[in-house]
């Protein structure tokens, strides 16, 4: 296993639990987006706002899978939902989209919107989705991380080049192109950077927010209002330039940010041609792919884990993985 982020923990895990002798190789060092990122495990206004409508489904199958795992690894889920806050014009657009979706969705009074976002910016609307939840991934990743120790992984931190002689490689390195040539679809991917701002000060409310411009995450470690999209970007150093419109969309949903303290986090995603990652066998053989989740790596974990393992032990890899599958692009069919 290459990769040591959401989508090469969860599989290593699910490996190992099938009977897999599993290693683990990741150099480390360099921010690792899972970390990084907010933890949303949001299919509802991924769909709505990445234009993703098309995938709404097999997103909240995705979620429904995080449940299992999260007993498994002792991880709490914040199922607190979500709420679109912005202007009244825009909100209308989001809530026609949304029920566009066939979801259901609330209308916050003004009071509803302070309690849940304590400091909101007067003149803004709510709409509360209960479909999308949310995990801190720093905990998450340590839970992964110790549930497959005691499974039986082994982690080593070097890069591995190339599959030698192990039985399968499975390739969940994010946007790193150190094995392209191991397998030709990682050619495929494009990196985006992505940088967050940390309130440590700073809690947030109750609900994770997504307005116009920027979403606002309550955490441990201090509410995160995020993210850039860099896309072609592959640098993880902070680019205050890139975070001017970031900042400045903050400051609309929470005015006391405007000149607050705060710390930047940078991370590097990959992602595909379509915004789905490619999981499932790659041309070279012996080789199977985990990568290329785009900022929803969290939330596609526990399906992609389920697919990597299908491909490696064969048994039901569900209904969703002809649309992973990485031979999508190259006109392959399975």
């Amino acid at each position: 296993m290459a990769g040591a982020g959401a989508l090469g923990l969860s599989a290593a895990l699910s490996l190992a639990e099938a009977g897999c002798r599993v290693s683990v190789w990741d150099p480390g060092g360099a921010p690792q987006a899972s970390a990084v990122a907010a933890g949303m495990l949001a299919p509802v206004f991924e769909a709505v706002l990445d234009d993703a409508a098309g995938d709404l489904d097999l997103l909240l199958a995705a979620r429904d899978l995080w449940p299992g795992l999260a007993a498994r690894i002792g991880v709490e889920l914040d199922r607190a939902g979500t709420a679109a806050v912005g202007s009244r014009a825009w909100l209308a657009e989001v809530g026609e989209r949304v029920s566009g979706l066939g979801v259901t969705a609330d209308r916050l009074s003004r009071a509803e919107l302070g309690a849940l976002a304590p400091g909101i910016a007067p003149g803004l609307e709510g709409l509360w989705v209960g479909d999308d939840w949310r995990l801190e991934p720093r905990p998450a990743l340590a839970a992964l991380r110790a549930a497959a120790v005691t499974a039986g992984v082994e982690f080593r931190a070097e890069a591995v080049r190339s599959r030698a002689d192990a039985d399968w490689l499975v390739i969940a390195t994010g946007a790193g192109q150190g094995l392209a040539e191991a397998a030709p679809e990682l050619a495929g991917l494009a990196p985006i950077k992505g940088q967050i701002l940390r309130f440590a000060q700073r809690r947030g409310g109750r609900v994770s927010l997504r307005g116009e411009g920027a979403y606002a995450v309550p955490g441990a470690e201090g509410l995160a209002i995020g993210a850039t999209m860099e896309r072609g970007r592959d640098d993880t150093e902070v680019d205050m330039a890139a975070l001017a419109p970031l900042a400045a969309a903050a400051g609309r949903l929470f005015p006391e940010l405007a000149q607050a303290a705060c710390e930047v986090s940078v991370g590097v995603r990959a992602a595909t041609p379509d915004g789905l990652p490619m999981a499932g066998l790659s041309r070279t053989p012996g080789v199977v792919l985990a990568v290329g989740a785009r900022r929803n790596g969290w939330l596609l974990a526990p399906m992609v884990a389920r697919i990597v393992t299908a491909c490696i032990m064969g048994g039901e890899s569900g209904p969703y993985a002809p649309r992973l599958d990485p031979g999508r692009f190259q006109g392959r069919a399975r």
